[in-house]
């Protein structure tokens, strides 16, 4: 470690409108510590509180509190197109499409593909609470790891291993000893961008980590609406419906990108036990 710097990381709004105490919650300083390879950071929180602007875009958005508290508590890694780390940045501003077109913001994401032992794969319906992309149907953990120590390591990917760990239970209520860190494996990386609506998306190298263990799941309404395992053939007939626009079958784009580019030949890996004979590590997929 060659640095540190003070990093605002509690902006928490009360969800209750009809409260008559609602506020921000006191302000904290905790002190967060970076590797000496990392870039400085970009840092875009600067005052005490946000301005009345904010709070209007805050409300418009329609976030619950869980969701707005993530938003600016959260911090994205920065990334160039090479994986490289270039920064940080709250969840929110990698979000924001503004954002993303007007500084290139490219931020480090992870998609977890679970199976069973029956080689079933584990998808999840996101909750009709999240920013971007409520309601769809994905693969079985997607998210972000986070500007800290335990999640910017490189070797061995641990860095997002370690946060997909950590959103497994987030998410699902999956414990850390059901799906160790070194039981997963990368596959490959991928970058996309994707808009959700007209003011947020996504623009993200993604890491594709498979595993296979049977689990005990407890999804969090707060993030997850649905779940279910599928088969192969499952799968095929929900890219059917989806395709011929089915509303209850909607698949996020980053899924549908794997789904169309990936999946198939790698469940046959999942199946043989050969899973590491298809990583490739080195190519960065731009789709």
């Amino acid at each position: 470690m060659s640095a540190s710097l003070y990093s605002f990381n509690s902006f928490l709004l009360s969800s209750s409108s009809s409260s008559s105490s609602s506020r921000f919650a006191p302000l904290r300083l905790s002190r967060i510590r970076f590797p000496a390879t990392a870039s400085p950071p970009r840092i875009h929180l600067s005052s005490r509180a946000f301005s009345a602007v904010t709070m209007a875009d805050l409300s418009d958005a329609g976030m619950d509190a869980v969701q707005r508290r993530l938003m600016f508590e959260d911090e994205c890694i920065l990334v160039d197109e090479n994986d490289r780390v270039v920064g940080h940045d709250t969840k929110y501003n990698c979000h924001l499409m503004e954002k993303i077109e007007a500084e290139n913001l490219l931020h480090r994401a992870f998609s977890v593909f679970l199976f069973n032992s029956k080689f079933e794969l584990l998808l999840q319906q996101r909750s009709k609470t999240k920013v971007t992309f409520p309601l769809v149907w994905t693969n079985t953990c997607c998210s972000h790891p986070l500007y800290r120590e335990s999640e910017l390591i490189e070797e061995n990917v641990l860095g997002v291993r370690n946060a997909a760990q950590r959103k497994l239970l987030d998410e699902l209520g999956i414990v850390a000893e059901d799906v160790p860190v070194n039981q997963f494996t990368a596959l490959g990386r991928m970058l996309y961008k994707a808009p959700s609506d007209g003011k947020w998306g996504e623009h993200e190298l993604d890491y594709l980590l498979f595993i296979v263990r049977d689990v005990k799941v407890a999804p969090n309404p707060d993030e997850v609406a649905d779940i279910k395992y599928v088969s192969r053939e499952e799968l095929k007939e929900l890219v059917k419906k989806a395709d011929a626009g089915d509303e209850a079958v909607k698949l996020s784009p980053w899924f549908r990108l794997v789904v169309d580019n990936f999946l198939m030949k790698w469940w046959d890996h999942v199946e043989k036990g050969t899973l590491l004979e298809a990583a490739d590590m080195k190519t960065i997929h731009k789709l």
